[in-house]
């Protein structure tokens, strides 16, 4: 009966193959405990949304990602500059937020928004048109004929435009929740 003698190679090939994956280990435990994670939670008018988060620190941009999956950052005190998705103006909310190493940090926002639809008509009948939003005299966007848009709540000024027509609509108040819709007949 034959005995096979262990092989030192082959043995030594084994203990720092060992040896380097406990290193690697014990570096990304280190890593996990030398950053901290925040979990952002987007809300429109108090229902679940979707949105993002960046963390600014000294007008610098050290992490962003989407609400909803835990963010890797460094130990720090932080602006987190949350966003929500969908909405026609991109509003934004500021907020304080600290990270410590191997905690989790928590931030939210609720965005208070209603839609608003323009509807062009030419003689009573739907007509190819668009309208253009401002708001404090700044244009926010352009919208179709009938297209539904987000936008955050407060007062806007609505130019609807067909060829070259337009009908202006001032101070279209929006509250949260509230659904606006407009029509502008051209001839």
């Amino acid at each position: 009966m034959a005995t096979t003698m262990p092989n030192p190679t082959r043995s030594l090939l084994g203990l720092t193959l060992l040896a380097a994956a406990a290193a690697a280990l014990a570096v990304t435990a280190a890593a996990d405990s030398a950053t901290g994670r925040l979990n952002c939670e987007i809300k429109e008018n108090g229902k679940s949304a979707s949105g993002t988060v960046a963390l600014e620190k000294d007008g610098a941009q050290v992490a962003s990602g989407s609400c909803g999956k835990p963010l890797s950052a460094p130990p720090g005190s932080y602006t987190a500059v949350l966003g929500l998705d969908g909405a026609l103006d991109g509003p934004v909310q500021q907020k304080p937020v600290t990270v410590q190493a191997g905690a989790e940090a928590k931030v939210e926002a609720d965005f208070a928004t209603g839609t608003v639809t323009v509807r062009i008509l030419q003689g009573g009948k739907p007509a190819a048109g668009m309208a253009v939003i401002r708001r404090d005299g700044k244009q926010v966007g352009t919208l179709g004929s009938g297209v539904a848009a987000h936008l955050s709540t407060g007062s806007y000024e609505i130019t609807a435009r067909y060829r070259v027509q337009q009908k202006l609509f001032e101070k279209v108040q929006l509250t949260a929740g509230q659904n606006v819709e407009l029509q502008a007949d051209f001839e």
